[in-house]
């Protein structure tokens, strides 16, 4: 078999932009922190930290409206079924929106309640609270972004993505820049920066979706009752999607928690270390999404031998990329540390930590994949069960911690990873020799 067929190819063509495109998200971060950075409190970028964090966690809890939306459009997609496609658009845009107001209704409440689970200064939280009361009304479109970005990527709109994640980001970026900057409006202006990008975003992605609409032949009278059929399956989908990020979230911040037991430099090193992770899995998060849309297609038109293509491509291409990643880490990790930081207390306690930082993408890049292929099968309950299991696996080798220390959080975190590959590895393996991949996740 090649090693760049025509599958490959493919995957590439729908992987690259996406990797392009997700690298941007840590750079807009960067640029966040380099303007608040340089106002004349330090309170500001605590604030919009604080702020920053808690809007994480909330909205990556309902991240299940992308992945969801991506599995359920690439089957339709793969189907070629026109009145599913419309129905994997309207009832999760339904679904975003709804959140989404009541996000922006009950902001006040909600801010109180994660201001009270995070505590700290006073300072920093009256900044935090300034940031969430304007970042917060942007819910309804952030949310519907996803749906937005979702549906394109199940239709294999390759442009798409770049142009919602690239476009979305950089005019953040000059409006941070302009409104913080410029008019001086401080946490305010970075928290109403990021709100119009999203709504700027949500109507270009609009028309971009407008225009795949017309090419299939879909008008406004099949979107009109779209939103009736299966509803209950999509909130059966989204509830066990929800449950998997919540646990992946948990086990991330425990690796903060803890360390912040172990001490103040341990959280710092962690911090840095911890770009190393993200960087490496926003990049292999393009694979990732490419093997939603081409396995979901493969499952909509019960095609095995396509999913196996797609399978033996990604495996191929992520695998290379991934080793990249490991050399790279291996041989300039302490170059990349340094420009992180100038502390040499730093720099010296993160050079122990550097040889994880190396065998995490070889090991990470399994589940990555296996997580695509999984949503595009819309096999959520058995993802849930998968995380259940590594998250379980992390919470045992957190027992290291009094012999390891910080050696033993790394450790945890390698074992949730490698837990979250083996076990939808065997799941897949046994449902495909078992002829059971094309059949639904609870069929006995």
């Amino acid at each position: 078999m090649p090693f760049f067929s025509q599958t490959d190819r493919a995957l590439w063509r729908l992987a690259l932009p996406m990797i392009f495109s997700n690298i941007t998200v840590p750079l807009l971060g960067l640029v966040d922190t380099a303007v608040i950075g340089h106002l004349d409190s330090a309170d500001y970028l605590g604030g919009v930290a604080v702020g920053a964090t808690a809007t994480s966690f909330l909205f990556m809890l309902l991240l299940f409206l992308r992945m969801s939306t991506t599995g359920l459009t690439a089957q339709a997609f793969g189907a070629q079924d026109p009145i599913r496609l419309a129905r994997a658009l309207v009832q999760p845009m339904l679904l975003a929106v709804g959140a989404g107001l009541i996000i922006m209704l009950l902001r006040t409440p909600l801010i109180d309640l994660a201001l009270h689970i995070v505590g700290g200064s006073e300072a920093v939280l009256i900044q935090a609270r300034r940031f969430l009361e304007i970042r917060w009304l942007s819910a309804p479109a952030s949310l519907a972004n996803l749906v937005l970005l979702g549906w394109l990527l199940g239709v294999q709109y390759a442009r798409a993505p770049v142009i919602l994640l690239v476009v979305g980001n950089l005019l953040n970026i000059v409006l941070d820049l302009w409104l913080v900057m410029g008019l001086h409006l401080n946490v305010r202006g970075a928290a109403l920066a990021t709100a119009l990008a999203e709504y700027a975003t949500f109507l270009i992605g609009l028309w971009m979706v407008r225009r795949v609409l017309n090419r299939r032949g879909i008008g406004f009278a099949m979107l009109a009752t779209a939103w009736r059929g299966e509803f209950r399956r999509l909130l059966a989908l989204n509830r066990d999607i929800m449950l998997r990020s919540l646990l992946l979230q948990l086990c991330f911040a425990a690796v903060t928690i803890f360390g912040a037991r172990l001490g103040s430099e341990v959280v710092a090193v962690n911090a840095i270390l911890m770009t190393f992770l993200t960087f490496t899995a926003y990049a292999l998060d393009g694979f990732a999404y490419a093997v939603e849309a081409h396995s979901g297609q493969a499952y909509g038109a019960r095609d095995g031998s396509q999913l196996l293509d797609v399978w033996q491509a990604a495996c191929r291409q992520a695998g290379v990329v991934a080793l990249a990643f490991s050399l790279c880490w291996a041989f300039f990790g302490d170059t990349v540390v340094s420009l992180l930081t100038s502390l040499p207390a730093l720099q010296q306690q993160a050079d122990h930590y550097l040889p994880w930082q190396v065998v995490l993408p070889i090991i990470g890049v399994w589940c990555y994949l296996l997580d695509g292929m999984f949503i595009g099968a819309t096999r959520a309950s058995e993802m849930r069960n998968s995380m259940a299991v590594a998250a379980l696996g992390f919470a045992v080798t957190l027992l290291t911690l009094p012999w390891l220390g910080n050696h033993g959080l790394w450790l945890a975190m390698t074992v949730f990873l490698a837990l979250r590959g083996l076990s939808l590895g065997y799941i897949w393996r046994k449902r495909w020799r078992e002829q059971r991949w094309f059949l639904p996740a609870n069929h006995r």
